[in-house]
């Protein structure tokens, strides 16, 4: 019986890291500069200039979608705009708003 609580325990502590619900700590370590984007504590990523390694610290992009972020802006020139991001594939309205407070557009 002990075992099983014992076990029950460790699975919720594991998934509350895995969740983010243990406050500076993950189940994977993670990035620091992708925790310190999503917690607001970092400079604002200006998407007209990033590397693949600084778009994917912002929430809700990874790897392919920051791929297509470059992608774009390589074949059409710089964003005017953050709404501009729309244009990219992969980049919806929901990705959007989350990615908002943390880019800029110089």
């Amino acid at each position: 019986m002990k075992k099983l609580v014992t076990g029950k325990i460790m699975m919720l502590l594991l998934t509350a890291l895995m969740a983010g619900l243990v406050p500076g700590y993950t189940a994977f370590g993670g990035d620091d500069a992708r925790e310190t984007a999503v917690r607001g504590g970092a400079e604002k990523i200006n998407v007209n200039a990033a590397t693949l390694k600084e778009l994917i610290t912002l929430p809700g992009i990874g790897r392919k979608k920051a791929g297509a972020i470059i992608a774009y802006r390589t074949e059409n020139g710089k964003f005017g705009s953050i709404d501009d991001l729309r244009k990219v594939e992969g980049i919806g309205k929901k990705t959007l708003e989350k990615i908002r407070p943390y880019i800029t557009v110089p």
